[in-house]
């Protein structure tokens, strides 16, 4: 698996498209419902962890649940770690969720990727 992690609006998904060879087709959005591991990637993780903070469920054992589903996957994370904590404690929540999905993406990866104003660094 590869993990792209970034801000919002960096370039993660075009990198992801180009790095990977993927089709428009080849990408699920996760619009806040559970991932479609059916697809070669997986966008917009940070709206699962959000549904899963609104739901209370735990998105790092529903990733170690279906490990066999996206190990071959390219994943894109979106990082909202950055700025003023939020006072609103579901939006904590959801900052805290986030950063665990991605810290147990990113033990599980292969290779992980930062994209910042549409720049690489390779992390992983």
């Amino acid at each position: 698996m590869h993990l792209i992690i970034g801000g919002a609006y960096q370039g993660k998904r075009q990198f992801a498209e180009e790095r990977f060879g993927l089709k428009t087709e080849d990408i699920f959005s996760c619009a806040g419902e559970d991932p479609d591991f059916s697809h070669k990637c997986l966008d917009r993780l940070e709206e699962f962890t959000l549904a899963c903070v609104k739901a209370g469920r735990d998105s790092v054992a529903f990733f170690r649940e279906n490990r066999e589903r996206w190990e071959d996957s390219a994943l894109i994370l979106g990082d909202i770690s950055a700025g003023v904590v939020p006072v609103d404690a579901e939006m904590r929540a959801w900052r805290e969720e986030n950063g665990r999905l991605g810290r147990y993406l990113a033990e599980q990866a292969e290779s992980v990727h930062r994209i910042f104003c549409g720049l690489e660094q390779r992390l992983k």
